[in-house]
C-alpha cells in the first residue's frame, strides 16, 4: 500500500488540523499553551500516544466486538498515556510539574479517541500509524504556535528566550482569558484568509 506522506502531512497540518480546523482537544490547548515549551511538551506527548494507540487499535480492529469498542479504545489509550506520563515524570520533571494533570487527561482527549474511532478502527496498521503521526504533528505545531504567541504577548519571550522584553508583563495572556483571546484571533485570521481565497 502506497502512502503519500506529503499529502498526509498537509492533511494533518492544514485541511484536518485538530485545533484550527476540527476544533478538538480544546482543554489541553487552552490549558497547556501558556508557553511554547509547555505546548511543545504536550504536543510531543500527544504524538506518541496518538501514534501508538492508532497502531494497536488498527491491529485489534477485527478482534474488538462493537459493543465494547469505545471502552477497549480507552483502555489502549490509557495504557500509552500511563507510559508517557511515567517517562516524563522520570526524565523531564520540570515539564511534568508544568503540565500536571493534563498529561493523564490525554486519555479523554477527543482528538485521540476521535482518530481511533474515525480512522484506526477502519484502516490497516501502516496508514493508521501515519494518521497518528500527521495528526499529532498538526496538533503539536498549532499548540506550540499558540504557546509561543501567548508567551511573547505576555513577556516578550519565546521558549524562555527574551525576544523583545517588556517593561511590564501582560499577565492576562498567561491566564485563561488570554488563551481564549489568542485562539479566537488565530481562528478569525484563518477564517478570514479562507473566505478571501474562496
Amino acid at each position: 500500500m502506497s502512502i503519500n506522506f506529503k499529502n498526509e502531512l498537509y492533511r494533518g497540518i492544514v485541511t484536518e488540523n485538530p485545533i484550527f480546523r476540527i476544533v478538538l482537544g480544546m482543554c489541553p490547548t487552552l490549558a497547556t499553551s501558556t508557553s511554547a515549551m509547555n505546548a511543545l511538551g504536550m504536543g510531543v506527548s500527544v504524538i506518541a500516544v496518538l501514534t501508538c494507540s492508532n497502531m494497536v487499535i488498527s491491529m485489534l480492529r477485527n478482534v474488538i466486538p462493537d459493543k465494547v469498542r469505545i471502552p477497549a479504545f480507552i483502555v489502549v489509550i490509557a495504557t500509552f498515556v500511563t507510559v508517557v506520563d511515567l517517562l516524563i515524570a522520570a526524565f523531564i520533571p520540570p515539564l511534568y510539574e508544568a503540565l500536571g494533570i493534563f498529561i493523564p487527561l490525554i486519555v479523554v482527549n477527543c482528538i485521540i479517541l476521535g482518530r481511533a474511532e474515525a480512522y484506526a478502527a477502519k484502516n490497516p496498521v501502516l496508514p493508521s500509524i501515519v494518521d497518528g503521526i500527521v495528526m499529532g504533528i498538526g496538533f503539536t505545531l498549532s499548540l506550540t504556535m499558540l504557546g509561543a504567541m501567548r508567551e511573547f504577548l505576555s513577556a516578550g519571550m519565546i521558549f524562555g528566550y527574551a525576544i523583545a522584553p517588556f517593561k511590564h508583563q501582560f499577565i492576562l495572556m498567561i491566564l485563561a482569558p488570554g488563551a481564549f483571546i489568542t485562539l479566537g484571533l488565530v481562528l478569525a485570521g484563518i477564517n478570514f484568509i479562507q473566505n478571501k481565497e474562496s
